[in-house]
């Protein structure tokens, strides 16, 4: 059989084998017992301790597709955290265009708002108006709205970081010891959104600006650890990303071309180029240690 990797594990043909067996040894087990039985038995944890449980699932699931098990039927497919979720229905706000200078528009007001009443609005107006939608990020994750006064101008996602980029890890130079421990404090930019009636010269760059300075701060706040590095990718047949580089963002240079989930090691969408910020000096230090 054929190497198989998923999230940073390679799974042999003994570990499928031992899938099976869970599988067949426990016919009442749902899906998502099965999967805390097996990250249980791999020892297949995340940094803090906790089972590397949607991580887990989302491999059965890819085995399951790949034909290498069979998983018993889904009992609850509209409450799993690995099937598509209902998408967020259009927002109802006043979309009466501000077109100014930035200093006009002072003071900003960023509101952290993963959690919040707020929320709701934050996924509808990505999903209305960028050009990827929305998507509920996986792991750690944050979500900022950007105000002048009551009218909202930005959105931007945060979240965990990709476990495998070779154009980043070159960059850094660590381990893969070293990427397995720290990857935590590394944070992806997935969505950055100024609404299309925003016209402000300058406002996008700004934003990046306040969030390379305040990102890690409420970062430890929300998950008790900082972040050290900032990263996301541009697709270039549409955009330039003249925002972040503004914002003093750095190229680290192209991805493959394969999803973090890719089982078959084999381009299956576009190339982007992938954008770096270094949030302390010692970035390099601090991300390459190994205890």
């Amino acid at each position: 059989m054929e190497e198989i990797r998923y999230r940073g594990k390679t799974v042999t043909e003994a570990e499928i084998e031992d899938i099976r067996v869970l599988i067949a040894a426990n016919p009442g087990m749902n899906r998502s017992a099965l999967s805390k039985e097996l990250c249980r038995q791999w020892d297949w944890r995340q940094s803090n301790g906790a089972l590397r449980d949607m991580v887990c699932r989302g491999l059965l699931l890819a085995l399951h597709r790949a034909g290498q098990i069979e998983l018993p039927a889904s009992r609850w497919a509209n409450r799993s955290p690995i099937t598509p979720r209902r998408k967020p229905g259009p927002a109802e706000i006043e979309k009466t265009p501000v077109e100014c200078s930035l200093s006009s528009i002072f003071p900003l007001e960023f509101r952290q708002v993963r959690r919040t009443p707020e929320e709701r609005l934050f996924n509808s107006l990505l999903e209305e108006h960028h050009y990827l939608g929305y998507t509920q990020p996986v792991g750690e994750h944050l979500k900022f709205m950007v105000y002048a006064g009551q009218k909202p101008l930005a959105c931007l996602a945060w979240s965990s970081a990709v476990r495998h980029l070779g154009s980043r890890d070159r960059f850094i130079g660590w381990s893969k010891e070293a990427r397995q421990r720290n990857i935590r404090f590394i944070a992806y930019n997935p969505r950055y959104l100024i609404l299309p009636w925003v016209r402000v010269p300058h406002l996008a760059s700004h934003i990046l600006g306040w969030m390379a300075r305040h990102l890690s701060q409420e970062w430890e706040r929300v998950y008790q650890h900082p972040v050290y590095f900032l990263e996301t990718f541009i697709d270039t047949a549409l955009y330039r990303g003249t925002c972040y580089r503004a914002a003093n963002w750095i190229s680290l240079g192209m991805t493959t071309g394969r999803g973090k989930n890719d089982l078959t090691h084999k381009a299956n969408r576009s190339l982007k180029e992938v954008l770096g910020l270094p949030l302390v000096r010692r970035f390099r230090e601090l991300l390459c240690q190994e205890n």
